[in-house]
């Protein structure tokens, strides 16, 4: 029997419930406590594997502390090109980073630095690491 493929709005939802929730700094299983869940159910859900209902979605949203089109971000137009109305869109850089685990730890610990000169020198060093790596190309 062939495996069950996720639904890509569902893997969409469940990641977009990924990124708030780690942005927010929540666990897997406070998240799933909260909902009276598994942090396993969690993890499913983020992968899109388990559908979220409607009233579910909901609670997530109110938990989060979102609206519950933060999760659609982008559906449409991904519909849109599905259904030949339009060039399919790739996520955009940022959320594609974002998205990332690299990505959200690198933003979680920048946004913990307060002091704007040590901030501007972290930037000031990605920026030259990038153009190294754009020279080696």
């Amino acid at each position: 029997m062939a495996k069950k493929q996720a639904n890509p709005i569902d893997i969409q939802v469940g990641n977009r419930v990924r990124i708030r929730r780690m942005l927010i700094g929540m666990s897997q299983e406070r998240l799933g406590d909260l909902l009276g869940l598994t942090f396993q159910q969690v993890q499913k859900y983020e992968k899109g594997v388990n559908r979220i209902g409607a009233g579910r979605l909901f609670e997530v949203s109110r938990i989060l502390n979102v609206p519950v089109d933060f999760f659609y971000e982008g559906v449409a137009a991904q519909l849109a090109a599905q259904a030949g109305m339009g060039e399919p869109e790739s996520a955009p850089p940022v959320m594609e980073f974002v998205s990332s685990g690299e990505g959200l730890q690198l933003s979680l610990a920048f946004m913990k630095i307060k002091d704007a000169k040590v901030r501007k020198r972290v930037l000031d060093l990605v920026k030259s690491l990038a153009e190294e790596e754009e020279q080696k190309s």
